[in-house]
């Protein structure tokens, strides 16, 4: 049955699927940074798209199948292989499979996703991560059931494989000045001397609170700090994101052994420029590889 999507319609089912399309996206892109990008991509794209399919009939595959395709826009754009379904793909496969077995090396193996091409790597996720089935995930990606049948079986076999090889998780060392300008600014947060990072500002400097609001300039930015001064559950600490410099937040209401979310800084001279929280996106967090720094 087809559906009449409206705006607010619209509006609705992205804020109920954004952690799952996130969760997708973070895992196609091996970024959590990255996967928000692209699921904001992927949100602009559909409403430029609402006013030519005023009637879908599968609201959730379809707006999947635009984050799909927005993340291998991203895969492309960043000069990565892309390797598509071969003819050799469609050859019979072996339906049987164990489906405690293959849950458990996705889990083990989810940050070694990148190593699979992305055609394995997309039909891992969908079926063994989100639960789609093959059906839905041929409709997602625009492709045939036997392929996507294909694609399963070699990916799982591979993930296997990567999940046997030992961990060679590296507690991570960051250069300076980076360093020394994580490392104050993490400081002055925790000891709220908020005036002190307030001076960091650069004029042109950004704000990005992920999935709630945006602001440019000192004057606009500034605020944001009384957010925090408000608020006792918070302690930050230097470290990475995905392998980007990151400043990781523990709060009061989350696993003191992992961070709650983390917050992306650019410099520019000394100066801040840009600062990217994702407080309100935690989601994200569940996504990424966060190290504390040495």
């Amino acid at each position: 049955m087809n559906v009449a999507l409206g705006a607010p319609e619209l509006e609705r089912l992205f804020a109920a699927l954004r952690p799952k399309l996130h969760r997708y996206c973070a895992r196609m892109t091996g970024s959590a940074a990255d996967g928000e990008d692209v699921v904001q991509s992927a949100l602009m794209k559909a409403v430029e798209a609402l006013p030519r399919v005023p009637a879908i009939e599968q609201p959730e595959a379809w707006l999947f199948r635009i984050a799909h395709n927005a993340a291998l826009d991203f895969l492309r754009s960043r000069g990565r292989r892309e390797i598509l379904f071969q003819d050799a793909d469609l050859e019979a496969i072996d339906d049987s499979t164990d489906p405690v077995e293959d849950r458990q090396a996705v889990a083990v193996g989810l940050h070694r996703l990148m190593a699979l091409p992305p055609a394995q790597r997309s039909a891992i996720l969908l079926m063994d991560v989100l639960g789609y089935s093959l059906e839905e995930i041929a409709s997602i990606i625009d492709s045939t059931v036997p392929a996507v049948k294909a694609a399963l079986h070699r990916g799982r076999g591979s993930l296997r494989r990567l999940a046997e090889l030992p961990e060679d998780r590296i507690v991570p060392r960051l250069a300076e000045p980076l360093q020394g300008l994580l490392q104050a600014y993490v400081e002055r947060f925790n000891a709220r001397d908020f005036d002190a990072i307030r001076d960091l500002l650069a004029e042109e400097v950004r704000l990005d609170l992920v999935a709630r609001l945006q602001r440019s300039g000192r004057g606009e930015v500034s605020g944001y700090f009384s957010n925090y001064a408000s608020q006792k559950d918070w302690r930050l600490v230097v470290g990475t994101a995905d392998g980007v410099p990151a400043v990781l937040v523990f709060t009061a209401d989350g696993d003191p052994d992992r961070p709650s979310y983390f917050i992306l800084l650019q410099w520019a001279a000394g100066r801040l420029v840009g600062i990217r929280d994702f407080r309100y996106a935690r989601y994200a967090a569940e996504s990424a590889v966060l190290l504390v720094a040495d």
